[in-house]
Formats: structure tokens, sequence, C-alpha cells
């Protein structure tokens, strides 16, 4: 973490650029406009990438999650773009830790989730970047039911330990090439990721993960993660 480049404020237009991203590297706090309020976000990418991953965070969870944020930088030492940022407003987090009411409700960071793609497709930087969504827990709902509203506008999705269940009838309306990836001993999970599995009808696959539980905390469960996310996306992650 101490020689990750410290992130600055957009600057007004920046990403307007067409070259910016192309001609050196970005680490930017990025505040993204959702009707009355803003989701605050971490934008990072290497010179020279042609495509961006968006992650939707899982239950209780935020742009903060270390597991998240460890893919993130395997990602960006692939060459790919990575945007985490969260999916809730502070004063929603809040509410959310004393309830738990809104962190189940698919409907609400799916739509917020599309926002967050359209506001990304809107920057000139990034106009050309092929899009990707990385989902955990509840996000990897999210990530499938954004996937199946945006159709060819979303060029892979993965899921890490992800709720895919919850995506209901959309799994079958999802174009992406997805890749499903489980822990082997998270077996009401994996249960439910393979039932979700066999309803999906994109290109796909489900990779289990040797002795890992839900978190991926064993020694190597989320390096396998993160190597399996990044091979996913270099392999169908493209510009247009």
């Amino acid at each position: 973490m101490a020689n990750q480049p410290a992130k600055t404020p957009q600057r007004a237009g920046f990403l307007q650029n067409r070259r910016a991203v192309r001609d050196e590297a970005l680490s930017a706090s990025v505040s993204i406009p959702i009707g009355r309020f803003a989701l605050q976000g971490d934008l990072e990418a290497p010179a020279g990438a042609t495509g961006v991953v968006l992650f939707a965070h899982g239950s209780g969870s935020s742009r903060q999650s270390p597991r998240n944020q460890f893919v993130a930088r395997v990602l960006r030492d692939a060459g790919t773009a990575t945007l985490l940022f969260d999916l809730l407003t502070r004063a929603e987090e809040a509410a959310d830790a004393r309830d738990g009411h809104l962190r189940f409700n698919i409907g609400l960071l799916v739509e917020r989730l599309v926002a967050v793609t359209h506001w990304v497709a809107r920057q000139g930087a990034m106009q050309h970047f092929g899009l990707g969504y990385f989902g955990a827990s509840t996000g990897g709902a999210a990530a499938l039911v954004a996937a199946a509203e945006l159709g060819s506008a979303i060029d892979a999705v993965v899921s890490r330990g992800g709720r895919p269940d919850l995506a209901g009838a959309a799994l079958s309306r999802v174009k992406s090439p997805t890749l499903l990836i489980v822990g082997e001993r998270d077996d009401v999970v994996r249960q439910l990721n393979e039932a979700a599995f066999a309803q999906l009808r994109c290109k796909k696959e489900l990779a289990v993960v040797p002795r890992a539980t839900h978190l991926f905390e064993e020694p190597g469960a989320l390096e396998e993660v993160a190597a399996l996310a990044a091979a996913w996306f270099r392999r169908h992650l493209k510009p247009r």
C-alpha cells in the first residue's frame, strides 16, 4: 500500500481528455453524480489501459474492501483500469449499518451500478474502453442484473463468492461472458452458484477455489481469485 500513488481530486475536464489515460497513468478520487447526490469512488488506470472494471462490493462493505482492493491491484498490474466506488452514500451506509435494509436491495444496487456505468462511458478518457464488472456477495447479483439490462455494453462479468441466485430471472438474459468464482468449502454459496450457473445462457465458467471458504482468507486463495479474474478480463475486455 505504501507504494501506491496518492489519489488526487478529479480535475475539471481531465477525464474528458481522450489522451489522458493513453499517455499517463491515472489515480484520482472521483465524485459521481447520481440524481441529487453523488457516490464517491477511486479511479485508477495504468498508462495504455483500454478497459475498465467497475467493482460492485458486497453486503455491508464499501470501496475500502481489502479483498476487492487486492484484486483491483492485480487487474491494474495486468493493464486494466479499475473503479472502486461506494454503492451507498454515507448517510445510507449509516442507516444500513443499523438494520441492513439496503444491502439486499438488489434493485437499488443495480440502479446505482447502471448509473455509474453510464457516467464512465461519458468520460472522454474512457470513451473507447471495454467495460467489465467485478461483483462480490450481493454485488455479484447486482453486476449480473446490470449486465442483463445493458447487454452488449458490458464485455465481461466476474463474481467472487457472489449471490447470483438473487439475480433471479435476469440470469437467462445475461449476454456478457461470465465467470463465477466460489470457495470449495463455502457450501451454501457454492450450491447457489451451481444452480445459477445452470440458468446462464452466455459464455460461462464456474471456478471452485480448492479449500477456500467464503472470504477466501486461506493462504493463496485470494491470489487465485485475482489471477482467474485477470485472465477472464484479459480474454474478454476489448477496446471499443
